[in-house]
């Protein structure tokens, strides 16, 4: 599975900007078991690269793509990083071994009774609550990064509020009208945003939302 991850973030370089991952993502790509977040009759696909459902219309994303999000994160040691769309818990798992903290919301309980329990698997700085996501943590922000894992009719306004300032990215603004695409938003130090589309994905709707679903999901990275 992590050769494959690879070799598709080779094949992507020029669309994504990230041709290979860091050796921290790939570390945990293959570090976590992800046949612990799926249902047992898909133990013999956990390690495939590809979606798998979980129940109630879900999915567990594609490996790959939870390592590229993950790696435009650019996660540091000590980042505080806001999860929406927990899922099963795999995206998390691959993400808070290095850092800080890691908060989860959702707006159902967990998608699966094999979901693997942070503390089990050796975490200790995951918090999960259930919750509508749309509106984020108030309580826990701001956020070093945001990585939303389900597709909002457009960017939410409180996870943009909820977001620290950081770094500049001077890309435009890219919609495209009954399509999802995997966003890059950046919050400048004056609270103006940019977004840089990357790959076209497929996620289940990010609730509440209105319209054509066109956005996919965004990263607001720091």
């Amino acid at each position: 599975m992590v050769a494959e991850i690879a070799a598709m973030a080779r094949e992507t370089g020029a669309e994504t900007g990230r041709p290979r991952f860091s050796d921290a993502v790939m570390v945990a790509m293959g570090k976590v078991p992800r046949h612990r977040f799926v249902p047992a009759l898909h133990d013999n696909l956990a390690y495939e690269n590809r979606p798998l459902p979980i129940g109630e219309g879900q999915t567990i994303s594609q490996p790959y793509i939870v390592a590229l999000m993950t790696d435009l994160l650019d996660p540091k040691p000590t980042d505080t990083v806001l999860e929406v769309g927990t899922g099963s818990g795999y995206q998390a798992q691959c993400s808070p071994s290095w850092c800080e903290g890691l908060h989860d919301r959702d707006r159902r309980s967990p998608r699966t009774p094999r979901q693997a329990d942070s503390r089990e698997l050796g975490y200790r700085n995951v918090e999960v609550r259930v919750g509508d996501g749309y509106g984020g943590w108030p309580a826990a922000a701001p956020f070093d990064a945001i990585i939303v894992t389900a597709a909002p009719a457009a960017v939410p306004q409180p996870l943009i509020d909820q977001l620290k300032p950081g770094r500049t990215n001077g890309d435009p603004d890219w919609r495209t009208v009954g399509r999802q695409h995997l966003l890059l938003v950046e919050k400048q130090s004056d609270g103006r945003t940019t977004t840089r589309r990357t790959l076209p994905v497929r996620f289940v709707p990010l609730h509440p939302g209105s319209g054509d679903e066109t956005v996919s999901a965004a990263l607001m990275a720091k």
